[in-house]
C-alpha cells in the first residue's frame, strides 16, 4: 500500500524539524519547519552539501556525530543543555529568549534505503526554546536570590552574615598559608547628631553614599560589609598592618573631605576606624581587636585610624 498520500502531508504539518543528508552529507530532504525557520527552498538546494546550506553549522562537531551515525548504524542525540542549536533556526517566542534561535533537541538516526546499500541520516529537530527560557529564567531567580541573601537591603554591600561568614574563611586561609589578613571596622562619628537633624532619610542617604564612596577605594578582593546599624566592617586579604592603616587613613580622608548633598543641604560626615591584624585568632577575637581599636579612635576624638595593639586594652580599662 502506497502511503505517499499520508506521508507528505504528515510531514508538512510535523511541528518537528525533518532534515535528511546522504552518505556524502548532501541534502535530500527537509520539510516545511525546517524551510519556514531557515528560510531556505528545497528546490533550490537539495543536493548541496550541508554546510553550504546552513551557515555557521559546529562542522568538525557535527562530522564526528554523522560519521558514527553512518559507519556504526546507531543513532546519536545532542541535548539543548549540551548545544543551543545545530541549525541556525529562528523561534516563535521573541520576547521571552535572549537569543534568536532556537534551543534544539537533535536525534539523528541511520536509513538504510529499500534497495538495501544506499544509506542516509535522519536529523529530527524538536523546539526546545522553551525549557531553555525556563532554565535562563530559573538561573536569573537564583542568582538573585543568592545575591539578596548576601547583600545588605539598604547599602548594597555585604549584609552581616555573609560577611561574618567570609571573614571565617579568610582567616582560615591566612592561617593555613600563613598569609597576612587585616580587619578594617569603622562607624559613623555622631550618627544619631545626622538622624536628630536630617531624619531617618536623610540618615540612609549618608550611609548608601559613604557605602558607595567607601567600596570605589577597595580592590576586587577585599570584602566590604555591614556589620550593624552604622557599623562596617573591610576583610583585607593579603594584607599586613602597615597596609591596613594605609587604607583606612585613605578611607578616613576621602570620607572627610566629601561633600553630600541632600534635600538641597550640603552634608558632610567623618568616620572612625579600628584596625587589627591576623594573628591565629579566632573570628570574635579578631572582631573584638578591631572593635577595641575602633573604641580608642572615638574616644581619641574620632575622624582617624587606630591600629589595635595589647596596650589598648589597658588604656580602655582607664578610661572607664
Amino acid at each position: 500500500m502506497q502511503l505517499d498520500w499520508l506521508l507528505q502531508p504528515l510531514l508538512t504539518q510535523l511541528n518537528t524539524g525533518v532534515l535528511v543528508l546522504d552518505a556524502q552529507y548532501r541534502v535530500v530532504f527537509f520539510n516545511q519547519f525546517i524551510a519556514r525557520r531557515a528560510d531556505v527552498d528545497l528546490a533550490k538546494v537539495q543536493g548541496n552539501l550541508l554546510e553550504d546550506v546552513f551557515a555557521d553549522l559546529p562542522l568538525a562537531w557535527l562530522r564526528r556525530k554523522l560519521d558514527s551515525v553512518l559507519h556504526l548504524q546507531v543513532p546519536a542525540f545532542s541535548s539543548w543543555e549540551q548545544r543551543q542549536y545545530i541549525i541556525k533556526l529562528a523561534h516563535l517566542r521573541p520576547l521571552s529568549s535572549d537569543s534568536q534561535y532556537m534551543a534544539q533537541n537533535c536525534s539523528m538516526l541511520p536509513l538504510t534505503a529499500p534497495d538495501g546499500v544506499s544509506r542516509y541520516i535522519c536529523l529530527l529537530i524538536e523546539d526546545a526554546t522553551d525549557a531553555y527560557v525556563y532554565q535562563q529564567q530559573l538561573q536569573q531567580s537564583v542568582i538573585q536570590l543568592e545575591h539578596a541573601n548576601r547583600t545588605d537591603g539598604l547599602t548594597g554591600v555585604y549584609n552581616r552574615r555573609y560577611w561574618q561568614q567570609q571573614l571565617g574563611y579568610e582567616i582560615q586561609r591566612a592561617g593555613r598559608y600563613q598569609h597576612p589578613l587585616s580587619l578594617l571596622l569603622f562607624d559613623l562619628d555622631k550618627f544619631k547628631d545626622l538622624n536628630d537633624q536630617y531624619g531617618h532619610q536623610g540618615g540612609d542617604f549618608v550611609l548608601v553614599e559613604l557605602s558607595r564612596l567607601i567600596g570605589s577605594l577597595l580592590r576586587d578582593t577585599d570584602l566590604f560589609g555591614r556589620y550593624g546599624g552604622e557599623e562596617f566592617g573591610i576583610i583585607l586579604p593579603e594584607t599586613g598592618m602597615t597596609g591596613a592603616l594605609q587604607v583606612a587613613n585613605r578611607i578616613c580622608d576621602t570620607v572627610a573631605r566629601h561633600k553630600m548633598l541632600y534635600n538641597q543641604q550640603t552634608l558632610k560626615a567623618t568616620i572612625s576606624i579600628g584596625v587589627a591584624c591576623y594573628f591565629a585568632q579566632s573570628v570574635d577575637e579578631l572582631i573584638q581587636r578591631a572593635d577595641t581599636a575602633l573604641y580608642c579612635a572615638k574616644r581619641q576624638g574620632r575622624n582617624r585610624a587606630v591600629a589595635y595593639q595589647p596596650e589598648l586594652e589597658g588604656y580602655l580599662k582607664k578610661v572607664k
